[in-house]
């Protein structure tokens, strides 16, 4: 059976660690980008159209011009790749999330123009179909074994990256700890080494490195009674409180405490008319009640965060800091690392 897109993306559910030694037999450790899942279908024969799928089903490709000619150039026919887009913006020597936004969204007129400014490259962690063998109820470990003899015997170099890949409990837990400070890289998937590629289903496990810090509370949803999730904020330069994320709903006993502490906005409230949306890049917008902006609420945070300050995932609300003052807490931008002073 041949392979046509659209495929569903086998995935993975999240958890907070990696799990322990003795529940792990067999498995692989595979560093998590962040960036967009994409497959990508080299067609039967020369001539035909080279296909780039996004998680949900559509298709791209005319906006990725500079994968497409690299595909027809360096890959063999009949192939489908699983991995994860990102792009390289060379005006701030990194990848960037915010440069590969564009690029999904722009028209195909104006996509030659991006791929020159902000060059895409492919992360390759799986291999679906292989001179037209569909291989999907093969075993990770012959799925992983043929990507990469495909890497060897075709030289493959950029736009392809083969992702990173360990059995070594201890290396995988060292590029949780220190990898995750190179931009983009964001955690690790596990992967059991004799599982098939189940489309569609959570079989493998990802772990967001996440970070302590902290951030100050300037709205809730719900009510100052019963607060329900928190909007949070950090100054910027000119000191003006901008908006960072949101939390989590709060947990019961959480709830009561920050309700305990929790003051309505006086006038003059730097958020006034502000619209909060519901999550990173979502149309939808928060009922938020406004609160005077003197809280600061420890948060756990992984590192998907924009240029500009913004963390793309709700954050998770530890607890209050009544220790410290806003004057303490980290200047918008400073990430998910920094603490308070």
């Amino acid at each position: 059976m041949t392979l046509r897109s659209p495929v569903e993306p086998m995935l993975a559910q999240a958890a907070e660690a990696i799990p322990p030694l003795g529940l792990l037999r067999d498995v692989a450790y595979e560093q998590k980008f962040d960036g967009h899942r994409g497959l990508l279908f080299t067609p039967p024969a020369p001539g035909e159209q080279v296909l780039l799928q996004t998680r949900r089903g559509a298709l791209i490709q005319d906006r990725f011009p500079d994968l497409v000619a690299a595909a027809i150039e360096q890959l063999p026919h009949d192939l489908v790749l699983d991995g994860e887009l990102l792009v390289w913006d060379p005006a701030e020597g990194r990848l960037s999330f915010e440069a590969l936004q564009r690029r999904a969204a722009a028209r195909a007129r104006g996509a030659p123009a991006l791929a020159t400014r902000t060059p895409a490259y492919f992360v390759v962690f799986d291999l679906l179909q292989a001179d037209g063998a569909e291989l999907l109820t093969l075993p990770y470990r012959e799925r992983r074994r043929r990507l990469e003899v495909l890497f060897a015997a075709r030289g493959l170099s950029a736009p392809w990256t083969l992702c990173p890949m360990t059995t070594d409990l201890t290396t995988a837990r060292e590029w949780l700890e220190s990898w995750t400070d190179v931009s983009r890289v964001e955690g690790i998937v596990v992967k059991g080494q004799a599982q098939r590629y189940l489309p569609g289903y959570r079989g493998w496990t990802k772990i967001r490195r996440r970070d302590t810090t902290e951030t100050v509370i300037g709205a809730v949803t719900g009510a100052l009674t019963r607060p329900q999730l928190l909007v949070l904020g950090r100054h910027d330069q000119a000191g003006r409180l901008r908006a960072v994320g949101r939390t989590v709903p709060l947990r019961p006993e959480q709830a009561r405490q920050v309700a305990e502490h929790l003051a309505p906005a006086g006038s003059g409230h730097p958020w006034t008319g502000v619209k909060f949306a519901a999550a990173w890049g979502s149309r939808d917008v928060l009922d938020a009640i406004l609160v005077r902006p003197d809280l600061v609420a420890e948060v756990s945070a992984d590192r998907a965060i924009d240029r500009g300050g913004v963390f793309r995932h709700p954050l998770r609300c530890n607890r209050l800091r009544l220790d410290v003052t806003v004057e303490d807490v980290p200047g918008f931008g400073a990430g998910p690392t920094a603490a308070a002073g």
